[in-house]
């Protein structure tokens, strides 16, 4: 099952809106015969790919699946049926298919005489999985924030110069980054002051991911910015209440999207522009600036990974990792939990996440993983 979380990884930032999922298909005898993974949407899952790497060989064997094999047709066939067709005595998976048009398939194997169980190293997998869960869960894409700083909190000198804080280690891992993600966001004031290019570089085999520039204003992003050389597709969103003149220049080189504003005067509405990006089948945001963005999707409680890079350098002066976000007293405090700490180069990659994640506003499919047997009997 290790072995299969690992495969599922492969696929994260080229399967949106579909999830991420591995298979390992072993013989009769226990050898594997088979590996696969799910590798963009349309097509086949990561069953198919194993099975028909282990051909006859999977007969009487055991798959093990990072998620419930699925149960519906959509653009590929069901995968429990794929699985009783191979002639496949055991499945093994780790994940219950939250998804009430996917779920089902665990009975459906049970059904055909298949044992089935569920629930091993089903954290692991989840992990792997927390895009597409967050997304079914929440009914929004994943957001990780990511952000590189000083030791003291800085993000640039007090002359407004930032570049270069980390080093090219950490740079090339938050390509890594990119690379995992369907789109990655920046705010206006990020996009006038480093006009960033956003795209992937470095990563053999990348999907590029959505780039968007969230511009209030329609000011940021002018004619000849880096984010419009169609290198990658960029999407800019902006108020709802501009005339069209101000997204002329926008016309041919970006989609524009109109959304609501926060507050009167103020900046997007963070539900509206993560549930445009959601329509738009994106399942994970690497959230990459500045401090005012960043300080609005806390506030909204909209931040499900927290991923810094510290380098060892002081500044004492100079603009803060993150705005105000509505936090007035420690106790207000949004609690993180340290998932992960690696150093990279001379910097320091610090991993967290909110210690109580939000829960949905109403009651929606449960992304919850009980240990599950299911026997041939039932």
């Amino acid at each position: 099952m290790r072995r299969a979380v690992a495969l599922s990884a492969r696929g994260l930032g080229s399967t949106s809106p579909n999830p991420v999922v591995g298979c390992v298909v072993l013989d009769a005898a226990g050898r594997v015969v088979g590996e696969g993974w799910h590798r963009r949407a349309g097509g086949p899952h990561a069953e198919v790919h194993a099975l028909a790497e282990a051909g006859e060989a999977a007969r009487g064997g055991t798959a093990v699946v990072t998620l419930e094999p699925c149960d519906h047709t959509g653009r590929t066939g069901p995968c429990s049926r794929a699985l009783i067709d191979a002639g496949i005595a055991r499945v093994v998976y780790a994940v219950a298919d939250p998804t009430p048009d996917a779920r089902g398939g665990a009975h459906t194997l049970a059904a055909a005489g298949i044992d089935t169980e569920g629930g091993l190293l089903a954290a692991e997998a989840a992990e792997v999985n927390a895009p597409w869960l967050t997304s079914v869960r929440l009914g929004r894409p994943y957001v990780r924030w990511k952000y590189a700083a000083t030791l003291d909190g800085r993000t640039a000198a007090a002359d407004g110069t930032s570049r270069w804080i980390t080093s090219g280690a950490a740079r090339a891992d938050v390509h890594r980054l990119r690379a995992e993600a369907d789109a990655v966001l920046v705010g206006s004031g990020t996009a006038r002051a480093d006009d960033p290019h956003l795209a992937v570089r470095g990563v053999p085999g990348a999907v590029q991911p959505l780039r968007v520039v969230a511009d209030t204003e329609a000011r940021a992003v002018r004619p000849g910015a880096r984010v419009l050389d169609g290198e990658a597709p960029t999407l800019v969103a902006v108020a709802d209440d501009l005339p069209d003149a101000a997204t002329a220049h926008l016309d041919g080189h970006a989609e524009v999207v109109r959304l609501p504003r926060a507050g009167t005067g103020g900046g997007l509405d963070v539900d509206a522009l993560l549930a445009a990006l959601h329509d738009r089948g994106v399942r994970s945001v690497l959230l990459e600036g500045g401090a005012t963005l960043a300080a609005a999707f806390v506030a909204a409680r909209a931040v499900d990974r927290v991923t810094a890079y510290l380098a060892p350098a002081l500044l004492g002066a100079g603009p803060a990792a993150l705005a105000d976000a509505g936090i007035a007293t420690i106790a207000d405090a949004l609690r993180l939990t340290v998932t992960a700490v690696e150093r990279i180069g001379p910097d320091l990659r610090v991993d967290a996440a909110p210690a109580l994640p939000a829960e949905p506003a109403e009651p929606a499919a449960s992304a919850s993983v009980p240990a599950v047997h299911v026997s041939k009997e039932s």
